[in-house]
């Protein structure tokens, strides 16, 4: 018999579906404490949580036959994966499960808003007969601009297309051939919101979309302009959103996230209601997807405790504990590599290719190119990408995994380099374990560097001069911001320098903007991992 306990609420189908299997267990108790959890965890094959269990190293201390976690869900963030991953758990979770909920509730906002709907309805049922004042917009032949175009963004855009939409889009995970196929004309952001009439966001909430729009872009949009966001709340400013709804230049807005939830402190409830539909996040609450997410889950620990087909992990797939100890330092410098390597290039991604050196070529090196890709494609997608998906992802959009092995001798026991081509550049981050095992990053493209990948990192490129380290510190002192590690490659014949600083905290956009404009600077990035 397989325990499984469910320690958050499930729909009744799911629960039922697990007691109806007769060689599970199933145990149903929910509201439990991190130590209650803890204790009752101790002897059950597989755990089933949504967001109120909080997962941590403590409750996993004393797990003595737990192999998988389900979360219901997409994310994650109740979970200690560290904890979990090493000791060989497997979390798993539901991304996919409310794809068509979400883009349904996309296009109900956008046809609302687009027909003044909410509003004439208040309106009617409040006695007053004002069709003028309710005149709307016909979406055929309008622009819809597609701001990421993943499984929600590109269900969204299929059923747009049968309004007679013309349909323009930004994803850096996507050629142009995978958006050919779906009729999206691929474009960059500042064209996008330029060029559309109505623009929806379908994109993980990072550093790269926090206040992906504010005033500044708002102002390069067309007058008149109207915004969806079923996506995350602050994607767009919502300051600057109702500025802009006062003063007419974005015509209508609906939104179903928020900043903050509830959100009745958001500047968006001081702006003329005829304007506006504010839905409380609803993307994912329909019957269907709230049966969907549970029935997934329980399948897929169900199949898992079995040894069966392992899907949507996302840490790594089925392993033997013991392989698993000894891949996992290169499996965390994979995904380290990845993530570096997503943040430092520009243009639709033609190839990821990942080459091995040395020993490490003993392992098998499909689970560690799949840490790579993993790695590679989270911070566009968040916690949707998973040890399981990371590679169909990729296939998906169309980008080619290269996996190589060499016998070059390097000056490192093992070595491991992640080349991303786009349509506009190449570049290559090379890494490699310290003597304890700890992940390093040795080289950018020619440039040799010796870093520990930290969780903010400031990369620039600089004329190679005097001066550029010493305004380089004054910039970050200025701002509070304390260096944890510099490094500095320096190539002579071209007389450039690439500096990689590792700093203690989060570097705002308005700092890197002044590193940006500093006395020969080049380039600069800023990267999280």
């Amino acid at each position: 018999m397989y325990r499984i306990l469910v320690s958050d609420k499930l729909s009744e189908d799911a629960i039922a579906m697990l007691k109806n299997e007769k060689d599970v267990e199933a145990v149903v108790k929910t509201g439990m404490t991190e130590e209650q959890l803890a204790e009752e965890l101790v002897n059950y094959d597989a755990l089933i949580i949504r967001s109120a269990s909080k997962v941590t190293a403590k409750v996993l201390e004393k797990v003595k036959k737990l192999k998988v976690i389900g979360r219901a869900g997409v994310g994650v963030d109740n979970v200690d994966m560290p904890a979990a991953t090493a000791r060989g758990v497997i979390v798993m979770n539901t991304p996919d499960a409310n794809t068509l909920s979400t883009a349904e509730q996309t296009i109900t906002l956008l046809m609302g808003m687009a027909r003044n709907l909410p509003q004439a309805d208040a309106s009617l049922k409040a006695k007053k007969w004002e069709r003028s004042k309710f005149t709307g917009v016909e979406l055929y032949g309008k622009t819809l601009g597609i701001i990421g175009l993943g499984r929600i963004g590109t269900e969204v855009a299929r059923r747009m297309a049968a309004f007679g939409m013309k349909l323009i889009g930004y994803d850096p995970f996507i050629t142009r051939d995978k958006a050919d196929a779906i009729g999206v004309e691929i474009m960059t952001v500042a064209e996008v919101i330029q060029k559309a009439d109505i623009i929806t966001f379908h994109v993980p909430k990072n550093k790269e979309t926090t206040d992906m729009i504010t005033s500044k872009e708002i102002a390069t949009m067309k007058d008149g302009v109207m915004i969806v966001n079923c996506a995350r709340g602050g994607i767009v400013n919502e300051k600057d959103l109702a500025a802009a709804l006062k003063s007419g230049k974005v015509k209508r807005a609906a939104l179903d996230a928020y900043v903050n939830e509830p959100p009745f402190d958001s500047d968006l409830f001081t702006v003329d209601p005829n304007s506006i539909i504010l839905s409380p996040h609803l993307g994912a609450s329909t019957v269907e997807a709230q049966e969907n997410v549970g029935k997934v889950i329980v399948e897929q620990v169900i199949e898992a405790v079995r040894g069966g087909m392992v899907r949507n992990a996302l840490n790594i797939p089925a392993v033997d504990p013991e392989a698993l100890k000894e891949m996992q330092p290169y499996l965390t410098l994979n995904d380290k590599l990845g993530k570096f390597a997503a943040q430092i290039i520009d243009g639709s991604v033609k190839s990821i290719m990942i080459e091995y050196s040395g020993d490490i070529t003993k392992f098998n090196m499909k689970y560690l190119t799949i840490g790579a890709v993993k790695g590679f494609l989270s911070p566009a997608l968040g916690d949707s990408v998973n040890f399981v998906n990371a590679l169909p992802l990729a296939k998906e959009r169309g980008i080619a995994v290269i996996e190589k092995t060499t016998t070059i001798a390097t000056d490192f026991p093992n070595m491991i380099s992640v080349t991303i081509e786009t349509e506009k550049e190449k570049h290559s981050v090379f890494g490699t374990l310290s003597v304890t095992k700890e992940a390093r990053i040795v080289m950018v493209d020619k440039f040799e560097v010796e870093i520990t990948p930290e969780k903010n990192i400031i990369v620039y490129k600089n004329n190679d001069k005097p001066g550029v380290i010493g305004r380089m510190g004054t910039v970050l002192g200025a701002n509070n911001i304390n260096i944890a590690s510099f490094t500095l490659g320096r190539h002579k014949t071209e007389k450039v320098a690439l500096g990689v600083v590792t700093v203690d905290n989060e570097v705002p956009k308005a700092v890197i903007d002044s590193i940006r404009n500093m006395e020969d600077i080049i380039e600069v990035k800023y990267i999280t991992l």
